[in-house]
């Protein structure tokens, strides 16, 4: 698959994401802990030695642990630093007592959760910077100028966003001075609204999907970096225990096992190549702790499904053929 240029001039060269949303200890107020510090140097370790380039970070992940333990690792370790590519969202902000969970995009969160970001994460610059949910308050000239006031200030590289339609994307860019990099989207085997919406169009009485049609085409026109987040389903597709879970899931479950098999892969690499498959360059974003799945998933860039096997799956999971 093709990585857009932006990436590429950042030195990524692997479709893969490694998310670090697992890291830290767990969503919960205890203090970032040794055997936390201990997990962060194994999985960033084991995820390097796999050929990740690209770590992916939000400043909500875990309470900001996540990001804090990574920091602890590039503290002690700072020649990590050259082999490895760092983004990070903000934008979101929990319940504060009086307020409630809600979506910032205001040209003071921005700025200071960007000094949270790199103070966590221990460096003084931030490759990407990604808008986390979209904020229906936003003001686009403004977060045109907390961007620009970023990148002149040397704290962030490129900026992107993540769950945003291509209208919202039109908007915020007809703005800004340098381009959106990437869009980070739910997708996967068991989240197929961004399919759903080109293969339901025209189609009397299809059942509604909640994904904004021409968002994966708008990414492709112009040269914007789709990111899947949940790209592994939890497992659903690669171990996990399915025999309560529908038909659909069952199926498709035995059909990776067998393809798996027959290329003699890891089933966590079949449901990557899948997505990568798909002409929009998808680059999955793997969340799992568990090296082993790690290296597992890593298995991905070395096969490629057919186009039969990619629709074999796709139509199995869907639960019905295609109209």
């Amino acid at each position: 698959m093709k990585i857009t240029s932006a990436l590429q001039k950042l030195g990524v060269t692997n479709p893969l994401i490694y998310g670090c949303m697992g890291l830290g200890g767990g969503w919960n107020q205890n203090p970032v802990s040794k055997d936390d510090i201990r997990q962060a140097n194994e999985v960033i370790d084991t995820a390097l030695e796999s050929g990740f380039q690209l770590f992916d970070h939000a400043d909500i992940y875990t309470f900001g642990k996540a990001e804090q333990v990574f920091g602890e690792v590039l503290k002690s370790r700072p020649e990590l630093k050259k082999q490895m590519v760092l983004q990070s969202k903000c934008g979101i902000r929990f319940d504060a007592g009086t307020t409630p969970k809600r979506y910032d995009f205001s040209k003071e969160w921005i700025s200071s959760s960007v000094e949270g970001i790199l103070e966590r994460l221990n460096i003084e610059h931030l490759p990407i910077l990604l808008l986390h949910r979209p904020d229906v308050l936003m003001d686009v000239e403004e977060i045109a100028e907390v961007f620009s006031e970023l990148q002149k200030q040397g704290k962030v590289g490129q900026f992107g966003v993540s769950n945003m339609s291509a209208n919202q994307m039109q908007q915020l860019q007809s703005k800004m001075k340098s381009p959106l990099v990437a869009n980070q989207l739910e997708m996967s085997l068991s989240k197929l609204d961004w399919l759903e919406q080109s293969i339901l169009n025209n189609v009397g009485n299809a059942p509604g999907h909640s994904f904004t049609a021409g968002t994966i085409e708008y990414c492709q026109s112009q040269d914007v970096q789709i990111q899947a987040w949940g790209s592994m389903s939890q497992g659903l597709f690669s171990g996990r225990n399915v025999n309560d879970e529908s038909q659909a899931v069952q199926q498709t479950a035995e059909k990776v096992r067998r393809i798996a098999a027959e290329k003699e892969t890891s089933t966590e690499a079949v449901i990557l190549a899948w997505l990568m498959k798909h002409p929009a360059n998808v680059m999955p974003v793997v969340g799992t702790t568990n090296t082993d799945r790690i290296k597992a998933a890593a298995q991905a860039t070395k096969i490629e499904l057919s186009r039969d096997q990619w629709y074999e799956l796709y139509v199995s999971a869907r639960g019905e053929e295609l109209p």
